[in-house]
């Protein structure tokens, strides 16, 4: 028997081995009758600087015949094997996935583990060539297209913090931590509340897991896009990419948050689409070891501690919350266009954490208050955002304010102790000309309130560099209860392209359902 013992607190200045010794009293047990002890999950407690603690949940594995009293933060611990039954239903030809990010990645993996064959098309290139081109890009050269921070192998994951956090409370969240372990990643993913692989150990993973589907049958092309889907009296019959006619009855939108032109498709094979809410705004910049102090105090550096992270957010009466998203501890700020003569800004940090900055998105919401409610009328205001970061710059470098400047209304930067990490270079410009009047509201009363919240957050010379528009999919293609698109049989939206997750994790996680879905309705091909 498992048993899971939670709550089990370990000041910072104490034995972090006394864990076991505790987890042991608390569950009854005595050290003979157990076979295996294990850390479970670790957090930090940092509410008190004074006396900051770490939280454990330790996992026992208890010897047979033991009682065990369940109860008071004393749980059975069980793992459901994620092995769908297949159904009897023939497939004529494997199923198809479009694009090649996290929930394609484990949509493809669980059906190649099955027997299912997938073949994976990919718009982009495989991690070699993409991260050639994408460090040409940051180096000044010019912008591809069709594979770039947002299209390629991995996804737009691939170039981030590479967080494995999820607020979904879904059993296959183990699964997709256990593979990322299983393929390379750190042992303490299965462990670590925040769990972070790093944008350098996070492509050695994808390429492990490409090279599993492969063995196990199935297919990725690099470079070839979705340009066409055949309906056949409601149903999927094929599709187009590459120029290549490719018949299939089952068709996994995995395209990821950022295929504008793909959209544009969908709408007109007439598949029912929506918008959602999503958010945009700034990234901005602090010394990482500020950031620190502000959250452990004295502390701050302390060997055990992790690289300071923050999570902050307010809301108000007309529910338009200004928040902030995706903080890279130790990372650098990286150009994320996809479209020529745009300008786009996300995250990005290694395994180490290392670098001199802390950064995050500070955003505030929109929704259809802002763009209607047309799909395609939302996807030009957020392309129009980054179009017009293009010209306060007439280039590629982003524009950028510091707080104190934005603070007060003053266009400019006036740099002090944070220096900008935008791979391409920043140039002082007004973000009056860039945001609406309301977003800039939002963003202000945001720095003015995080700043009472995290000592620090609104230091005048803390750097702002924008837009992050790519927060999560504008919009969502609609689909029901069998994860089936409205009006087209066998055609499955997926992931956060499809407007059905929200990160690494929870995109990983919507694959394998849907891959469940289609394994229990077919046999495998033969």
């Amino acid at each position: 028997m498992t048993i899971l013992v939670n709550n089990i607190s370990v000041g910072l200045h104490e034995d972090q081995e006394s864990r076991v010794e505790r987890a042991l009293k608390k569950a009854g047990l005595r050290p003979g009758q157990v076979e295996r002890v294990a850390v479970a999950k670790r957090s930090v407690d940092a509410r008190r600087r004074e006396n900051i603690r770490f939280l454990y949940t330790m996992e026992l594995q208890v010897k047979d015949g033991v009682q065990v009293r369940l109860g008071d933060g004393v749980t059975a611990r069980s793992y459901a094997a994620l092995a769908p039954e297949p159904g009897s239903c023939p497939m004529e030809h494997p199923p198809v996935i479009a694009g090649f990010g996290p929930a394609g990645m484990f949509c493809g993996l669980l059906l190649a583990r099955m027997g299912y064959r997938p073949l994976i098309l990919e718009r982009g290139q495989a991690m070699e060539d993409r991260v050639r081109g994408v460090e040409a890009f940051f180096a000044g050269g010019p912008l591809w297209e069709e594979s770039n921070v947002q299209f390629g192998e991995g996804g737009a994951g691939t170039f981030s913090d590479g967080k494995l956090t999820t607020r979904i409370g879904n059993p296959r969240c183990r699964f997709v931590l256990e593979e990322f372990v299983r393929l390379g990643g750190p042992e303490e993913l299965l462990w670590e509340q925040k769990p972070h692989i790093g944008t350098d150990r996070l492509r050695k993973v994808v390429v492990n897991l490409r090279r599993e589907i492969e063995r196990l049958g199935g297919e990725v092309r690099f470079g070839t896009r979705l340009d066409e889907i055949a309906l056949r009296n409601g149903a999927v019959s094929g599709v187009r990419a590459g120029g290549i006619a490719i018949p299939t009855e089952n068709l996994v939108l995995a395209v990821g948050h950022s295929a504008r032109d793909t959209f544009a498709m969908l709408q007109k094979t007439g598949l029912e689409m929506e918008v959602k809410p999503f958010s945009v705004g700034v990234r901005i910049e602090h010394l990482q070891r500020e950031i620190d102090g502000g959250l452990y105090g004295k502390w701050a550096g302390h060997p055990l501690l992790p690289k300071g992270e923050y999570q902050l957010s307010h809301r108000d009466r007309e529910g338009r919350a200004v928040y902030t998203f995706c903080m890279c501890p130790g990372g650098v700020v990286v150009p994320a266009a996809s479209v020529e003569k745009t300008v786009v800004t996300n995250g990005m940090s290694n395994y180490l954490r290392d670098g001199e900055n802390a950064n995050a998105a500070l955003v505030a919401s929109v929704d259809s208050r802002d763009f209607g409610t047309d799909p395609m009328a939302v996807l030009a205001w957020q392309e129009r955002l980054e179009k017009v970061a293009w010209s306060l710059t007439g280039c590629y470098r982003a524009p950028a304010q510091t707080v104190g400047r934005f603070l007060e209304g003053r266009p400019g930067v006036v740099f002090g102790r944070v220096k900008p990490t935008y791979a391409i270079g920043v140039e002082g410009a007004d973000f009056e000309k860039l945001f609406p009047p309301r977003i800039l509201e939002q963003l202000r009363l945001g720095l003015r309130i995080f700043g009472q919240r995290l000592p620090g957050f609104d230091a005048p010379d803390s750097v702002l560099t924008g837009p992050e528009t790519r927060t999560s999919s504008p919009v969502r293609v609609c689909r029901d209860e069998t994860l089936q698109a409205a009006g087209a049989r066998g055609l499955f939206p997926c992931g956060e392209g499809g407007g059905y997750a929200g990160g690494i994790t929870s995109a990983a996680v919507d694959g394998l359902r849907v891959a469940e879905q289609i394994i229990r309705q077919y046999a495998p091909p033969k």
